[in-house]
Formats: structure tokens, sequence, C-alpha cells
């Protein structure tokens, strides 16, 4: 029986590729930050769940701690958590909100859980977004967006980060049977930018929500990639844009030093060696 982690699973695609993988054989385990929402997909799946707000890395490292306890694998690691937030934020671990709950903490998370995804050969599947590409634009010596935050480029500079993760990933841990990839999960009606100023705030949750895909159909985005089998479905290390097609995400992502240095400053940020 294959045991699939989904981070970010109390709404949105999270909670529904929850639903949509319930009639499987799998052992599905959510993690979610509300408890009343987490616990309705639970109890609507059948899955097990776990609670962890990823603005605290202390319960993420809780989490990685009872994972680890309680599964003998771990299958697929879905790095689903994330969101654009108003900021610059600073989280009680000291850095800014965007950039650790949509990469530091998932990063953590994985970095805490690798030797039980390296035991099941498992495939970590990162939600990125079109936003590396379009808002996307790393400086190196300012990761946190302290200079000019923007909820925009923050988000753009954390989805970018999820994709120079999945290059990371793939550089240093696929000849040891690990795979990972990250995938655009369209444009999703979903409480994304609630908490913004950004003007997709006003595209989200304004007239232009109707022209935005369901949950249901980022839903199946995310169970292609969570289903497939690494070379075949998808190839490890790469960006889909959609789930049949490796897409041009930003060119940064391009560069093996960018890859590399980003890596070793997030560990540095954490005080973690891989």
């Amino acid at each position: 029986m294959r045991t699939i982690v989904i981070t970010g699973a109390s709404d949105g695609i999270g909670a529904a590729a929850a639903r949509q993988l319930a009639d499987t054989d799998a052992r599905l385990i959510l993690v979610g930050r509300s408890p009343e929402k987490t616990q309705a997909v639970a109890a609507v799946t059948g899955a097990e769940y776990h609670l962890a707000d990823f603005t605290r890395l202390d319960e993420v490292r809780r989490l990685a701690e009872v994972l680890n306890e309680r599964c003998d694998r771990i299958d697929v690691l879905a790095n689903n958590a994330g969101g654009m937030f108003s900021g610059p934020t600073t989280t009680p671990d000291g850095f800014e909100k965007t950039f650790q709950v949509n990469h530091l903490a998932p990063y953590l998370l994985t970095h805490l859980l690798l030797g039980k995804l390296l035991d099941s050969r498992a495939a970590v599947v990162n939600t990125s977004s079109i936003g590396a590409r379009l808002f996307g634009s790393i400086n190196l010596d300012d990761l946190n967006n302290w200079q000019d935050f923007k909820p925009n480029k923050a988000y753009g500079d954390a989805k970018l980060a999820n994709v120079l993760f999945t290059k990371g990933l793939h550089d240093r841990f696929h000849d040891r049977g690990l795979s990972s990839v990250a995938f655009h999960p369209g444009n999703v009606a979903t409480n994304f930018a609630s908490d913004t100023d950004s003007y997709f705030q006003r595209v989200y949750h304004g007239v232009l929500k109707r022209f935005l895909i369901s949950p249901q159909q980022g839903g199946v985005r995310l169970r292609h990639f969570i289903d497939g089998k690494p070379g075949d479905a998808w190839v490890s290390g790469e960006y889909y844009g959609t789930p049949k097609r490796v897409g041009r995400t930003n060119k940064q992502a391009d560069d093996p030093e960018m890859v590399r240095e980003h890596w070793q400053r997030s560990a540095d940020m954490l005080g973690i060696q891989w």
C-alpha cells in the first residue's frame, strides 16, 4: 500500500486531490493549518490528518517527527501548502512569511523526512506556479525580500524557489531513487491572495473569478503527479506548465549555480546539512 502525504490539504486543490484519491487503496495523510477544515476533509476521505502551521517551524519539526514515527514508508510527499500574503511579515522564526510558508517550511519538512523518502524511492511533488516566471527575480542576498517587498514578487520568488528545490533534489538524490517534480496547478478559484492588497485579490475574489478553473480541476492536476509514475507520466527534475507538457519557467531555474547556491543558503538559514 502506498503512503501519500499531502500538505495544504484543508482547502483548495489539496483537499480536492484528497477527495479524488479517497477511492484508491493508498494510505492518505493530510496536513493542514485549520483544525476544522482539515478534520472535515479527513472525515470525508477517511484519511489520517495532522495539524501544522508553516509559519512556525517548530510545528514542521513536530510534524516530521510524528510522520517518521508512524509511517513505515512514504511514497509521495506533496508539498502543496503555500499562498500569497501581505507583508513583509516576520514569522516567529525570523523569516518573511511568504518565503517561509512557500519554501523554507517544505524544504525543512523534506529534509527531515529524507531517510524515509529515500528508503521508499519516493516522489516529491512541489506545487509551484506560473508566477515564478511572471514575477520571480531572486536576489540571493535578500531571499526574504526585506529590501523591496511586493506581494507579487515575494510570491513569484517563492514559487521559483519551489522549482529550484525540485531541481536540487533531482541533482542530489535521483541517483538514489528519489524523484521530484514541480508544476503549475492552473489559475484556481480558491482563497488565494485573500490576505493581500495585490491585484490578484481582485482577480481571485472579484468579477473575474468566473474565468478561473475549479479546485476540482486543480486537484486533477495535483493527482496526476501524485499518481503518475516518474519516468513515465513525468520526468524528474522538471517543471510542468500542464500535466503532460514540460513548461517554460524563470530563466534563473536554468542556472545550475543558482540552483546550488539557493539550496545552500536555504540550508544555512535553517541550520541544517543534507
